[in-house]
């Protein structure tokens, strides 16, 4: 079970990642937002794709059940607060290596280094923490 999760949970996250991506990559072309600002707002995008698809699909709950979207909202603001934080700190370092890599580069590189972090922490607090009949309290897992 835990396999046929895993490989509509990627699937769920590559859409996601593409919402995500397209939303960023479009507010910087706009020069709407700053980058942070962009990336924000696209991982909230990719998020509210994400929460439907995986509680109907990958975890096929078709009910909601009790504080599910709040433990979902827990879940995704670390994982929103570690893509940024993430995206950020790869930007400084990659920007370092301007004699190799170019800031277009620099910038899809630092999305995809975002991405995978975020995404395996939120597939572990989705499985343990959101969509499940026993959720693991916080506290447990500092235990």
């Amino acid at each position: 079970m835990i396999k046929r999760q895993l490989l509509i949970f990627l699937v769920v996250g590559l859409i996601a990642v593409a919402i995500d991506f397209w939303i960023y990559r479009g507010l910087i072309y706009l020069g709407l937002n700053g980058v942070n600002v962009s990336k924000g707002l696209g991982f909230i995008g990719g998020s509210i794709f994400s929460y439907f698809a995986n509680r109907y699909w990958t975890f096929k709950q078709q009910e909601t059940r009790s504080g599910s979207v709040v433990r979902f909202m827990i879940v995704y603001i670390i994982g929103l607060s570690a893509n940024i934080a993430i995206n950020s700190l790869s930007l400084i370092v990659l920007y370092c290596f301007t004699d190799f890599i170019n800031p277009q580069e620099a910038i899809i590189l630092a999305f995809l280094i975002a991405t995978i972090v975020s995404a395996g922490l939120n597939f572990l607090g989705m499985k343990l923490f959101v969509f499940t009949d026993n959720p693991v309290s916080p506290s447990s897992l500092l235990t």
